[in-house]
C-alpha cells in the first residue's frame, strides 16, 4: 500500500464526515493506494458510528475503537502501528489543519531528503491563556530536557515506513510523542502552515502540566542533577556559615545571635528536602509504570469492509 491516513476520533463528530471527504481528495490526488485508519480513543459522542458507517461505504477506511480513553498521544501511536502505508500522513480530524497538507508535504518529501516532514504554526491559535501556556511549556520542556522541540509543532506530518517503524518500536507507557518524534532521530523537515480554530482545545492547564512532567521525567535526568547540584550549594553554604560562626565565637566571644536565621533556614532547608523527594518520587513513579508491561492501549474491536 502506497498511504495511510491516520487520525484518532475524541468528540469529533462535528468533523467526521468533511474530513473524509477532504482526506479522501488530497489522497486521490497522489494515488489510488490508500487507506484511512480512524482511532477511536473512547469518544463519547457518536464519533464512532459515524466513522463505521465510512467503513460501509469505502473499503479504503479502517476503524480501530480502543476499549477506554487512552489519551490523544496513546491513541495516535495505535493508528501508526495499524498503518500499512509505505507513506503515513498523520494528522487531527477536527480540520484545525487542513488535510490538503497532504499534497504540500509530499511535494516537499519528495523534492528533499528527509523522512519526515511537518507542520509548524505560523501563528499560534487559541486565547492569550493558551498562548502563554504554550509558550511556557515549550520554554520549561527545552530547558529542562536533553532534547529540543519545535515551537508550536503540529500533528500534521507526512512520514516514510522506515520512520514510522522506528517510531512505533518505542515502548513507554507515560510517553509524549513530541518527544519521541524528535528523538526517533531521521532527516526531518518543518514547514510553516496556518492552523484554524475550530473548536476549544480539551486540554486543561492541569493537562498540559502533566504532559510537561511527563516528556520531562521521559527525556531528560536534569532535575536529579540539578537536585545534585542544589545540595552540594547548600552544604557548600553551610560549611561558609559554620567557619563563620566559629570565628565569631572565638575572636568576640561570644555566639552570634539570631533564632530567627535559623527558623529561616530550618524552614529552607525542610522546603527543599521534600521538593528534592517530590521530585525523586515522580521518577520512581515512572518507573513503576513502565515496569509493570501494561500495553498503553487496548483495542475493543477493529471494523473493516470484511465482514468484520
Amino acid at each position: 500500500m502506497r498511504l495511510s491516513i491516520v487520525t484518532t476520533l475524541y468528540r469529533s463528530a462535528p468533523y467526521v464526515d468533511e474530513f473524509y471527504e477532504r482526506a479522501v481528495a488530497a489522497a486521490r490526488a497522489l494515488t489510488p493506494d490508500y487507506e484511512l485508519v480512524f482511532v477511536n480513543d473512547g469518544s463519547p459522542d457518536d464519533s464512532l458510528e459515524r466513522a463505521r458507517r465510512l467503513v460501509s461505504r469505502d473499503g479504503r477506511v479502517r476503524v480501530i475503537d480502543l476499549s477506554r480513553n487512552f489519551g490523544h498521544h496513546r491513541a495516535m501511536m495505535t493508528g501508526l502501528a495499524h498503518s500499512r502505508g509505505e507513506l503515513v500522513f498523520l494528522i487531527d480530524s477536527d480540520l484545525e489543519e487542513d488535510p490538503e497538507l497532504l499534497g504540500r508535504f509530499h511535494e516537499a518529501l519528495e523534492t528533499s531528503d528527509v523522512d519526515v516532514v511537518y507542520g509548524v504554526q505560523e501563528t499560534r491559535k487559541g486565547s492569550l491563556g493558551e498562548r502563554v501556556t504554550g509558550r511556557l511549556f515549550y520554554a520549561a520542556f527545552n530547558l529542562l530536557a536533553d532534547i529540543q522541540l519545535p515551537r508550536d509543532v503540529l500533528v500534521a506530518r507526512l512520514m516514510t515506513r522506515r520512520y514510522v517503524d522506528s517510531l512505533v518500536a518505542h515502548e513507554e507507557r507515560e510517553l509524549l510523542i513530541a518527544g519521541l518524534w524528535q528523538t526517533t532521530g531521521y532527516a526531518q523537515l518543518p514547514i510553516t502552515v496556518v492552523k484554524h480554530a475550530t473548536s476549544e482545545t480539551t486540554y486543561t492547564l492541569r493537562q498540559k502540566l502533566r504532559l510537561l512532567t511527563r516528556g520531562i521525567t521521559a527525556f531528560s535526568n536534569r532535575p536529579l542533577l540539578f537536585i545534585a547540584a542544589l545540595g552540594a550549594g547548600i552544604l557548600a553554604l553551610s560549611a561558609v556559615w559554620i567557619v563563620y560562626l566559629l570565628a565569631v565565637l572565638l575572636f568576640a566571644g561570644e555566639p552570634p545571635a539570631g533564632f530567627t536565621s535559623i527558623l529561616v533556614s530550618l524552614w529552607f532547608l525542610g522546603g527543599m528536602i521534600i521538593f528534592s523527594i517530590g521530585v525523586v518520587a515522580i521518577y520512581i513513579s515512572v518507573i513503576f509504570t513502565e515496569t509493570k508491561g501494561r500495553p498503553y492501549t487496548i483495542v475493543r474491536e477493529t471494523y473493516e469492509q470484511d465482514g468484520s
